[in-house]
């Protein structure tokens, strides 16, 4: 891999890890259509780094507070939990806010953990069995990303946005951790899931992509972990270093800029463009297939 592709996957893995229009998918999809050889677990987990730091740059403030916050979460959990009005009141102490919000992502990340240890094998050797991407992983990532995008486009249509994140309950985590789970899928878009599944739990749209992005950081931080001590054990080169520097840095300050430009933009618009984008490249994806490219 050249320092050059590189930059192009930071820059790729760093916009889509937080639009929701699925990281996994154009990290097979970008090498398949530029006929490069796939980057490998590593590179991958390399990027996944620079996305972790960009959320935890972003939300420093949010993270600390959590951090804070954690002996009062893991001592109250019970009743920080227990909602019988939401969306009707605000927590006496502010405390309590960040040690709920704790509280909350910590029980919507298990459902992503188990289906990361239980399926990740099975996945792997699906999209990526060594070789080359194989017809049937483009196939499925075209479908993945236009039956989320479907959903996508039915959560907007009923959503009701008028739920703060401070108004989630254990259950709405538990359902929005379950839609993160399907993220292991390429193409269905671990934001993407999560942003749809907060929407139909009738949250605003920029809520619902904050919980999304701080729910995401746990699994990115393990899949990070998990591939950099893989590589640590490994060893690499001086000039491996160097790329895989540029992949972390590129994808870290594009994902940063992701959150800032997704989080604004929600304020206003939709999530239709992002429907539009998953139903084209999909469709695109199928067309380049039946017509024998790459094949």
């Amino acid at each position: 891999m050249s320092i050059w592709e590189a930059i192009v996957l930071g820059l790729v893995q760093g916009a889509t890890e937080f639009l929701p229009i699925s990281s996994s998918a154009h990290l097979i999809v970008v090498p398949w259509l530029l006929g490069w050889e796939e980057p490998g677990l590593a590179f991958d987990a390399a990027l996944h780094f620079g996305t972790l730091t960009a959320v935890v740059v972003y939300f420093w403030r949010d993270l600390v507070g959590m951090a804070r916050a954690l002996p009062r979460a893991l001592t109250g959990a019970g009743a920080l939990l227990r909602d019988p009005a939401p969306g009707r009141r605000r927590e006496a102490d502010p405390r309590d806010a960040d040690a709920r919000l704790a509280l909350l992502i910590a029980v919507g990340t298990v459902p992503g953990l188990v289906a990361g240890l239980a399926g990740q094998n099975v996945i792997e050797a699906f999209y990526h069995p060594g070789g080359g991407t194989p017809t049937r992983a483009i196939v499925a990532v075209a479908l993945a990303l236009m039956a989320l995008g479907g959903l996508l486009l039915v959560a907007e249509r009923v959503a009701a946005h008028q739920r703060r994140v401070a108004h989630l309950t254990w259950q709405d985590a538990v359902t929005i951790g379950l839609a993160q789970a399907t993220a292991l899928i390429p193409g269905v878009s671990r934001s993407g899931a999560t942003i749809t599944a907060g929407l139909f739990q009738g949250l605003h749209r920029a809520d619902a992509a904050r919980f999304s992005f701080l729910l995401g950081a746990p699994i990115i931080g393990a899949a990070a972990a998990k591939g950099l001590l893989d590589v640590v054990q490994a060893g690499m080169s001086r000039g491996e270093a160097g790329i895989f520097a540029a992949g972390i840095v590129t994808s870290g300050v594009t994902g940063f800029a992701a959150i800032w430009g997704l989080l604004r933009f929600l304020q206003r618009h939709g999530t239709r463009v992002f429907v539009v984008y998953r139903f084209g490249l999909g469709l695109l994806l199928l067309g380049l297939v039946a017509a024998g490219f790459r094949g």
